[in-house]
């Protein structure tokens, strides 16, 4: 490490979370974004009652309180969407997704530089392998808008690494010999993977091309985890799958728009009300309805949300959860299990094992000759996902880093090595 502060950061913009790290000596890589904390939550609450805007945790404590106003989360997914150049309604004025990046962005850039006392105008942000799964011009067009937002506000230099490079970098800098490395960056929105030559030796090199066999990724993610489980499990409690009198089912429209982070408020508009009516008269399943009814009503779309991803992260860990859901009935509860979890998420498990093997069999690197398989991101943590992927390689050493903090760390070893 060089005896001074590198000039640039490292940004990891994630879909859950996200980080700022910078090289620096005798300190901490990733900067505090939020209390003594170095993830901000990637989120943005919107409180009508008071006009005031906040990002994070405090975002989803507002929220939580009761505010009126609008959450809004997956920020990153909006890249590479057709949303992106759309706008949404926030207290009564449109407000453009463009925008809503460049304020969650510049939140980033404003509390990264009051942790260092110093302003940055470089900076090397994370992007996935793939911003859109099998669309160039997409994926192209996505990196391009994210670059110029970051020149928004104020990054005069601005440049990418795939986030899986990153948490290699990271990993790297423990190593006392050369390994074969599988990093798995499997966070909120996209399952990456590279394949890359590590050691101490190469660390010092300036060109790595060399040492990176191959890149492979998918738009999954821990909120794909979120929304197959939501469906699965707790949207037939509001109807879903449920059946009209003429015996169809209920169109599924609205319980995948609450199922989906970014879409979650598409399901308040008048529109979606008047659809809504029009089933509930036809429908067979009233209770499960009137569930729905008040989750609509309330606007509790983005709390019922909270409660999936707390039981997908309790069920990670454990093998049965228990959601608290009085406010869709009076004293109503149910209980999910791992086996549940697993199965409800196994088209996705299979999409990803499926990419991992791909990525080997373009690599022309036999099973048996990787060395390790490192975890990096919040969704690896999901025990199902990891063990298949894990099956893939059945010879490799299981690695966890950091899960919300190695690719920021990289990112800011990447920044330094670039521009000093």
């Amino acid at each position: 490490m060089s005896a001074h502060p590198a000039r640039a950061c490292g940004i990891d913009f994630g879909t859950s979370n996200s980080t700022v790290g910078w090289l620096r000596p005798g300190a901490a890589t990733l900067l505090a974004l939020e209390g003594d904390k170095a993830t901000l939550p990637s989120a943005v609450f919107f409180n009508a009652d008071e006009e005031t805007t906040h990002f994070g945790r405090d975002a989803l404590a507002e929220y939580l309180e009761g505010y009126e106003g609008r959450l809004m989360r997956a920020l990153k997914s909006l890249l590479g969407s057709s949303l992106m150049d759309g706008s949404t309604e926030v207290g009564g004025r449109a407000l453009r997704f463009r925008d809503l990046l460049a304020s969650f962005i510049g939140q980033l850039k404003t509390r990264a530089e009051s942790q260092a006392g110093r302003p940055f105008e470089q900076a090397v942000f994370g992007r996935p392998v793939h911003f859109v799964d099998d669309n160039e011009v997409a994926d192209r067009r996505a990196q391009d808008t994210l670059e110029a937002i970051a020149r928004q506000v104020g990054f005069s230099e601005v440049s990418f690494q795939f986030e899986p490079i990153g948490a290699a970098l990271h990993y790297e800098a423990g190593l006392d010999r050369e390994e074969l490395v599988l990093i798995a960056d499997i966070g909120g929105g996209t399952a990456d993977f590279s394949l890359v030559r590590l050691s101490p030796e190469r660390a010092g090199r300036t060109d790595r091309r060399d040492d990176l066999l191959g890149n492979a990724g998918l738009h999954v993610g821990g909120t794909d985890f979120d929304r197959a489980l939501s469906l699965e499990c707790v949207m037939p409690l509001l109807g879903y799958r449920g059946l009209m009198k003429n015996g169809v089912e209920i169109p599924s429209n609205l319980f995948f728009q609450l199922a989906t982070w970014h879409t979650i408020n598409f399901a308040y508009t008048r529109q979606a009300f008047a659809d809504f009516q029009h089933i509930y008269r036809d429908a067979a399943a009233r209770r499960e309805l009137d569930r729905l009814a008040r989750l609509i009503g309330q606007r509790e779309g983005h709390w019922l949300a909270l409660q999936v991803e707390q039981a997908k992260i309790d069920l990670s860990s454990g093998v049965t959860t228990l959601l608290q859901l009085d406010r869709l009935e009076a004293g109503l509860t149910h209980g999910i299990s791992r086996e549940d979890f697993s199965a409800a998420t196994r088209n996705l498990v299979e999409r990803v094992a499926a990419t991992v093997g791909s990525l080997l069999d373009q690599a022309g690197v036999a099973r048996e000759k990787v060395d390790t398989l490192y975890f990096t991101g919040g969704a690896s943590g999901v025990p199902q996902l990891r063990a298949r992927i894990a099956a893939e390689l059945p010879q490799a050493h299981c690695v966890e880093g950091d899960l919300f903090g190695s690719i920021g760390a990289g990112l800011a070893m990447e920044a330094a090595r670039r521009y000093g």
